[in-house]
């Protein structure tokens, strides 16, 4: 084991802290607190934790409708998060962006997206800006199955190929499109071989191994920093709840949700933690305990803030770029 004993509980943490975060979420939407849609990232935690652990506080993300572990991942706040989620004034988009919009561009979060493909070219076009600014940050682009269907990806991974930008494409490969199984809707067995049309080299993991997830992610970042272009990352794992909280979910079956129940990221890390006695049960409880918490506060606070105003309805969604001073 060649890790820190302080990293590895940093990354339990993290994965923790976003499960917490999401049953929170699912259990109040079921009960009419939050409004819209949620689309949970529960079994997915290890992807989003282990790439964010491979990057520095300057670095760019771009994320998907089911972002809530992206955001928490790079250092989101969660009372601001659960603010938005209720729709209220002091969320992060002042209630008016939801579970869908969140963005923060001061952790270098550059927005989720509703539009299926629609971060990959705002990443392309945060790379573009990283190269002709001349740093070392990278631009990491999360998106879906579904998503390398579409041709943002292509175009973005063409791109990005072209002008040798410092992307990393993170596609969270769940095995469903919605609805649609993967292997239904796409032409390759690894979305990961699409790489070789576009020159640039293309790798796929179990999502579900978050030390995987990292040590690929840091090769991949190291590579894009010392100017070695882009990385295409297939991080194979499995949306365990529906496509949306309520979806009824009858294209699968519940024997095949069990299966990957037993394979989902938290436990497995959990297992590996405790044979290593990296931890031991009182502290993992400690942990989960510690987590309830927080989760509560972020409720409480979401609830006790105040609905948006009126008379605001139009801020926050045009900007003036005419040049006139008025």
């Amino acid at each position: 084991m060649n890790y820190s004993k302080q990293f590895l509980i940093s990354l339990y943490e993290m994965m923790q802290k976003i499960r917490k975060f999401e049953q929170a979420a699912e259990q109040l939407f079921l009960d009419g607190k939050i409004p819209g849609f949620i689309h949970l990232y529960i079994g997915e935690e290890a992807i989003a934790v282990g790439v964010m652990a491979a990057l520095n506080d300057d670095d760019y993300i771009t994320s998907t409708h089911r972002g809530h572990g992206h955001m928490i991942a790079k250092g989101g706040n969660i009372n601001l998060m659960m603010a938005e989620l209720y729709g209220k004034v002091t969320g992060y988009c002042r209630g008016k962006g939801g579970s869908m919009h969140i963005a923060d561009f001061s952790i270098g979060v550059l927005g989720a997206n509703g539009v299926v493909g629609g971060g990959l070219p705002i990443a392309v076009g945060a790379g573009l800006g990283i190269k002709m600014k001349g740093t070392k940050q990278v631009a990491v682009a999360f998106f879906g199955d579904g998503a390398s269907n579409t041709g943002a990806f292509h175009e973005s991974l063409n791109f990005a190929s072209v002008f040798h930008l410092p992307v990393i494409f993170i596609n969270e490969n769940n095995q469903y499109a919605s609805t649609a199984k993967t292997k239904e809707t796409t032409s390759v067995e690894n979305i990961s071989d699409r790489a070789v049309s576009y020159n640039i080299p293309g790798v796929t993991i179990n999502g579900n191994n978050i030390l995987s997830v990292f040590e690929t992610t840091k090769e991949a970042v190291k590579r894009a920093r010392d100017q070695g272009g882009p990385t295409l990352i297939e991080a194979k794992t499995y949306r365990i709840k529906g496509h949306f909280v309520g979806d009824p979910s009858k294209y699968r079956n519940n024997s095949e949700v069990n299966k990957f129940w037993e394979k989902e990221p938290i436990k497995i890390f959990e297992k590996q933690l405790l044979d290593w006695k990296v931890l031991n049960q009182k502290e993992i409880n400690i942990i989960s305990l510690k987590f309830d918490q927080q989760i509560k506060e972020a409720i409480k606070f979401a609830e006790d803030s105040p609905e948006p105003y009126p008379k605001d309805a139009l801020t926050d969604l045009f900007i003036d770029d005419s040049g006139y001073d008025y």
